[in-house]
């Protein structure tokens, strides 16, 4: 059988067999760590093949590595062993490659890695969440290589990790799927050579880099580990003792080939694993004779084999014998130290226990009290004698104190005469030179003076050319650093995006629980009367707990979309009904919110928010039709209103200020009607529910300049709702005063609103007609029961459905509105119908149906759904039509104006045929008491 490289790179390789327990469990863990990987029988061990796979085939990242400690104000370099834990994604440190338990470990998953130039040759940094680490290699290839396989590594870990369970879920899988096997192909720095004298399996068996002290090394943060570690090498190298007798004794090394390949070294370590891990199997003692042996001599005698081969001359092996007997004196120099610390915590551990004991076993209590009396005097004394130190510790300190000072005095009289004796110094050399140069030839002297500058010239080249050369290689390394940590946060918050949608939809679902559970509530809560008292009680009690819970409660954990009071606008979010029956309604409405929110937020929402970041120059098309009918998102809807009005207002210069200084000279005759409307406009909305509201003289100013800028109309009431809507997103007022004019005067029809509302009665008659194709059904069923729809809908085309929808839906038909006309409001108004038909139909009695039309454009929470009807299901919808019902119904209605004022003047032409009545026949209710 081969042996391994170097005499014992095999268990030496990795601590612990290249198996490593975790570092915050150090102890017994070692060992149980070490048989996970190994056979649990002899015949499993015949059966085994020793031939690499992919897996084995990588070689394990390891090597000897100086470590910065840090003690106060004192920072000493360490030699350590490192050793990288594929598993775990974790860089473990050990005193020597013989331990087996490690000091501690570094956390690569998370890490990023540095190189400063100025930090020396070698030297570069780990830098963890909580702390950095510094670590020094013996070269600078060496050191290219540790923080390129250390990249290596954690990419190749974090891609693992990144990747989601099987079972999650589709939508959380699909933008991770093509992402997590992308290769690099970004090579900023090209790959290093390995340094096998400083890296690798071979790096175990050479020799341990040497400190200056033997105490140096110890690690005194983890002295239990270091008590392990020793003794794990003392019995190893006992059991060597016994066996052979003779620490000299080499007859069972032999000298390995030099060149192995790298599928020997995967058989030698595979080989390996399964000698440490068959301890029972008689057959297979001498093998492990031959690995503890192997493990002793790396330990006491590192890399003695190879050298007593190379070296030919028996005083070369002499001296390198020599040189090895120096290395033990000084670890055993170490090692006495460590015992003799544990040696005195022993001796105090064993005087308390002897103390105890005789406390325990005392037969009477007058022994006990009198082994309690002695333990007193004890502490007495000690006590006594403590105070004696303090104040031997104090007398020594005032002392210490006294020759610091004298030293202090010493030092600067020794700086004054240092500072005398250069200055003279400098003053013999200047009377030198000087007369050097009377005595010597000006041209050798200029000669000399050039050599010697070209010279240091050269020199300073030469090491801006070196600085030059490490600033590149620092700079290719951190490029690929910042490329590498990217890709890492990149997919990390691909991983994080997908997360929250999924967690986005489980809200939404939980949501549409919870408003269908309050659904069923409300349905129990109208059906009380008829349940019996103990069931009425149940449902009351169960409203009582549903109400209570508090909306905008958020989810623990992360709150993906919460509800607020008030939407960007200042709209609020859950209605305020003022009636009991009616909060549990207003609950379903905020749960039904926060539902959609979720669902549309990743959805829909992003995507469309992205078209509308690419649209650049606004222009009238067919595409941004269809933007607009989806929904302006906020950051754009006031550049897009704007665009929309300047298209079809041409915006006078001062106008607006013109009629604001006429409006406050004069008084319009609308002005009271005016102020009695302010404070009964848009009181669901923050900016406009109180009378000190910044909005409010804002609003006043623009309704009155509207007075005097269309006097054939004036006010009506309506205006205020519309102007309003138009301040909260416009925000100036002589772009909310142009928006108004828009409205009236370019989108509405004439007469709209005008003192008879003559068109606007024209718009409700023609609406019937389109409810009645449309929605047969529901006409059907409305005159059924004898339901005029225009007792609700004669106030959706007044003011655009303001004060009808929830702000979001309410917002997006403005949208529409804005660019396309009243087309939009008829459609919009069908598509209300259409999305409750089914819930209307359900309802038989008129005063009911009158009931649930007062509310019902309230619970339309899904503003998709209502869009989709609205420009699709209702389709074809041509605007000639509308104009040719709009025309047919002006003249029935101008008609039947008409006939009515016929009738009233008949009625006062007959009237005032009879004359007036006489007065004094009419007596009135006092006359008639008195």
């Amino acid at each position: 059988m081969k042996k391994g490289p170097e005499g014992g790179d095999c268990p030496l390789a990795s601590p612990g067999n290249l198996v490593r327990s975790n570092p915050d469990n150090n102890g017994s863990n070692g060992a149980s760590a070490k048989q996970k990987d190994t056979l649990s029988s002899s015949g499993e061990l015949e059966n085994v093949q020793l031939k690499p796979s992919k897996e084995t085939s990588r070689k394990k990242l390891c090597g000897y590595l100086n470590k910065l400690g840090i003690k106060g104000p004192i920072k000493t370099w360490k030699s350590r062993w490192f050793f990288y834990d594929e598993n775990k994604c974790h860089l473990l440190y050990y005193r020597t490659a013989q331990d087996i338990n490690p000091l501690g470990s570094i956390d690569l998953s998370n890490a990023s890695f540095d190189c400063k130039v100025e930090n020396g040759e070698g030297v570069f940094e780990i830098r963890t969440p909580s702390r950095v680490f510094t670590l020094k290699a013996i070269s600078k290839q060496a050191m290219m290589y540790w923080l390129q396989q250390l990249q290596m590594r954690r990419w190749e870990f974090c891609n693992t990790q990144s990747r989601f369970p099987v079972g999650s879920s589709q939508l959380v899988n699909e933008p991770l799927a093509g992402r997590t096997n992308v290769a690099d192909s970004e090579d900023f720095l090209p790959p290093v050579k390995t340094p096998t004298e400083a890296v690798g399996l071979k790096a175990a068996s050479l020799p341990a880099p040497q400190t200056s002290t033997a105490l140096q090394n110890i690690s005194l943060k983890h002295p239990w580990t270091e008590l392990q570690n020793t003794v794990y090498n003392i019995c190893g190298s006992k059991q060597l003792w016994g066996n052979s007798g003779n620490v000299f004794n080499f007859s069972e090394f032999q000298e390995p080939p030099e060149n192995l390949d790298e599928e020997q070294e995967v058989e030698v370590e595979a080989g390996c694993a399964v000698k440490e891990g068959t301890v029972e199997d008689g057959r297979m003692e001498p093998r492990m004779n031959w690995v503890r042996k192997a493990r002793w001599m790396n330990s006491g005698f590192p890399g003695l084999p190879e050298e007593l081969s190379r070296e030919r001359n028996p005083m070369d092996k002499m001296s390198v014998l020599q040189q090895q007997i120096l290395t033990l004196t000084e670890e055993v120099k170490s090692q006495k130290e460590l015992v003799k610390l544990l040696h005195k915590a022993l001796e105090a551990a064993q005087q308390e226990k002897r103390v105890s004991s005789m406390y325990l076993t005392a037969a009477e209590d007058k022994d006990r009290l009198e082994l309690m009396r002695h333990k007193v005097r004890q502490i007495a004394d000690l006590t006594s004698r403590l105070e004696t130190l303090e104040q031997e510790k104090k007398e020594l300190e005032q002392i210490l104190a006294l020759r610091d000072s004298h030293i202090q005095e010493l030092k600067e009289h020794v700086q004054l005469l240092m500072e005398k004796n250069h200055a003279k110094q400098e003053v013999i050399m200047v009377l030198t030179e000087q007369m050097a140069r009377e005595h010597s030839d000006p041209l050798q002297e200029a000669n000399a003076i050039t050599a010697e500058t070209l010279y240091k010239q050269q020199e300073e080249i030469d090491h801006l050319k070196d600085d030059i050369d490490a600033y590149k290689t620092q700079n290719q390394f951190l490029n690929s650093e910042i490329h590498q940590v990217t890709r890492l946060w990149t997919s990390v918050s691909e991983n994080e995006k997908a997360l929250l949608m999924k967690c986005a939809c489980l809200q939404a679902r939980n949501c549409q629980m919870e408003s269908k559970y309050l659904t069923v509530l409300r349905k129990l809560q109208e059906a009380v009367p008829g349940l019996p008292s103990s069931h009425a009680e149940l449902v009351r009690k169960l409203i009582q707990e549903a109400l209570q819970w508090d909306v905008k409660e958020e989810a623990e954990g992360v709150n993906l979309n919460p509800v607020s009071e008030y939407d960007e606008y200042g709209f609020m979010t859950v209605p305020d009904y003022e009636v009991e029956d009616w909060k549990l309604l207003a609950k379903i409405q905020a749960l039904e919110i926060k539902s959609n929110n979720l669902r549309s937020q990743e959805l829909v929402e992003k995507p469309l928010r992205d078209r509308w970041n690419s649209v650049g120059e606004l222009s009238p098309s067919a595409e941004l039709k269809n933007l607009i009918r989806s929904g302006i998102p906020v950051e754009h809807r006031q550049r897009v209103w704007r665009w929309i009005v300047s298209r079809h207002c041409s915006h006078l210069p001062d106008h607006y200020q013109r009629l604001l200084r006429q409006s406050q000279s004069t008084e319009h005759p609308a002005c009271r009607q005016i102020e009695l409307d302010l404070p009964r406009t848009l009181t669901n909305n923050k900016h406009f529910s109180s009378p000190t509201s910044q909005l409010i003289p804002k609003l006043r100013r623009v309704l009155l300049a509207f007075s005097w800028h269309n006097p054939a109309i004036g006010y009506c009431q309506g205006l205020n709702r519309l102007a309003a809507v138009a301040l909260l997103v416009l925000e100036d007022e002589e772009s909310a005063f142009w928006c108004l004019v828009h409205i009236v005067e370019n989108l509405m029809p004439a007469d709209y609103y005008s003192d008879t509302l003559i068109t606007s009665q024209v718009d409700q008659r023609v609406f019937k007609d389109f409810l009645s194709e449309k929605l047969p059904r529901l006409m059907a069923h409305f005159e059924q029961y004898r339901i005029d729809v225009s007792l609700i809908t004669f106030n959706w085309f007044l003011v655009a459905f303001v004060d009808s929808l929830v702000s979001d839906i309410l917002l997006r038909v403005w949208d529409a509105f804005l660019y396309e006309g009243t087309k939009v409001i008829f459609r919009y108004a069908l598509a209300i119908f259409k999305y409750n038909e089914e819930e209307i139909l359900r309802i038989h009695d008129s005063v009911e149906v009158y009931q649930y039309l007062r509310f019902f454009t309230r619970m339309i929470m899904d503003g998709r759904k209502l869009m989709n009807i609205a420009f699709n299901d209702l389709n074809p919808f041509p605007m000639k039509l509308l104009r040719n019902r709009r025309s047919m119904h002006r003249e029935e209605l101008e008609a039947e104006l008409c006939e009515l004022e016929q009738i009233k003047a008949a009625y006062v032409k007959e009237r005032a045929e009879q004359g007036p009545q006489d007065v004094e026949e009419v007596v009135s209710e006092e006359e008639e008491e008195i």
